[in-house]
């Protein structure tokens, strides 16, 4: 295995290829599967101070284990985190970021415009163990001011957001939260730390859910969260560690496979997804169309400036509202229907009816998104028959 220096100074793909790597006495090629929940000890003394923390080893899969050990390694380099602990699904990641850094009395201030399963965890989950919260535009840095409390420790949002794509400032919010005391945490999935490294920008903590580009071919569940040492050694440690939240040594291992190509992956994906919406955009019938690698997106400048490309999420809006959205994805062949994202496959989903379903009309209507809008994941198909498909499919939208 590479020293730590010198692993420090490769370039993210050869990180994504070669970091954290631990190789048995039998020299496999592959990173090796530990499946195994347990590890025995030489003796009672050692076991003892295994979990006095005065010996190094593993104790128990829910406390640590080789293969996910070096998941976390793998990816803590590519975000340049002090720390990384990997997490069982996404949302299990978003929730142990939160939970495990406040406590009843504490006050967490959250962009609005964020996925619904981590707008249940700060609107409804929270308050039920006495932390308020407050959800707001987080697109205006004003807004993020007004709304500090006293208590407030946590500043939470993900940009670009889901579905909409807004745009959070996170050198702006950052510099607000350092001012009071408080920590920034961002859900960077959409961006991938290969086009947003959240942490230069000032963020304290990042998020991901790993089941999307990391996996990237619809095989695992996972999550991670990033941060320093002191955030993880104090907080978040010992929440995995009593809760349970925590990554499937094989779940890693596919992951480490993913990591492995995603630098591949994520760009190929963009460039499409950039083709993708320029020719959405050209398409008569065709409303909205949001990518943050377009001039037109409402942020374009903010997204040159924390984002090193456009990502491969598109959103955009076919004519005649649910009806004419369900028309369309109904006669889509190569794209498929789905609420993940970061496959290697195209995949469509219309929020208002899956992944927002249950925030209900108002803040759908909030948040701006319509019923005839769609997300959509641009995957590794060429684009020729990507926008093939999509013209069939407009076709089938237009009709009454």
């Amino acid at each position: 295995m590479a020293n730590k220096d010198e692993t420090e100074s490769w370039a993210p793909e050869t990180r994504l290829v070669h970091g954290g790597s631990l190789r048995s006495q039998f020299g496999e090629t592959s990173e090796a599967l530990f499946l195994t929940q347990g590890f025995v000890y030489d003796c009672a003394e050692q076991a003892e101070a295994r979990f006095k923390n005065e010996d190094p080893g593993y104790q128990y899969s829910r406390f640590g284990n080789p293969t996910v050990s070096m998941f976390e390694e793998r990816l803590r380099l590519l975000e340049g985190a002090e720390e990384a602990r990997a997490c069982a699904t996404g949302m299990a990641a978003v929730n142990a970021a939160l939970l495990s850094y406040l406590k009843a009395g504490d006050h967490v201030l959250s962009a609005r415009a964020q996925f619904g399963a981590c707008r249940y965890i700060v609107e409804t989950l929270c308050p039920r163990f006495g932390i308020a919260s407050t959800l707001i535009d987080g697109t205006d840095l004003d807004a993020w001011r007004k709304a500090v409390q006293p208590n407030t420790r946590v500043l939470y949002f993900e940009t670009p957001s889901n579905p909409t794509l807004d745009l959070v400032d996170i050198a702006g919010v950052a510099a607000i939260a350092k001012e009071i005391g408080a920590i920034v945490v961002v859900d960077n999935v959409f961006a991938t730390p290969l086009m947003q490294r959240p942490l230069e920008h000032g963020a304290d903590v990042v998020v991901y859910s790993t089941t999307k580009h990391v996996d990237g071919q619809g095989r695992c569940l996972g999550g991670a969260v990033l941060g320093s040492t002191d955030y993880v050694t104090k907080y978040l440690q010992e929440y995995l560690r009593q809760t349970g939240p925590t990554m499937s040594p094989f779940n890693a291992w596919v992951m480490l496979k993913g990591l492995e190509t995603l630098p591949v992956r994520v760009r190929a994906q963009a460039a499409n997804a950039q083709k993708v919406a320029d020719h959405l955009a050209a398409q008569d019938g065709i409303g909205r169309v949001l990518y943050c690698g377009r001039a037109d997106h409402p942020q374009a400048e903010l997204a040159r400036r924390q984002m090193t490309g456009g990502g491969q999420m598109v959103t955009f809006e076919v004519p005649g509202g649910k009806a004419g959205a369900f028309r369309f994805q109904n006669a889509l062949r190569l794209v498929k229907i789905s609420n993940n994202l970061g496959d290697a496959k195209s995949l469509i989903t219309h929020p208002a009816t899956t992944t927002h379903y249950k925030i209900g009309p108002e803040a759908r209507a909030e948040l701006n998104i319509t019923d005839g809008m769609l997300r959509m994941s641009v995957g590794l198909e060429a684009f020729e028959d990507i926008a093939r498909d999509l013209d069939t499919a407009l076709a089938a939208a237009k009709e009454a």
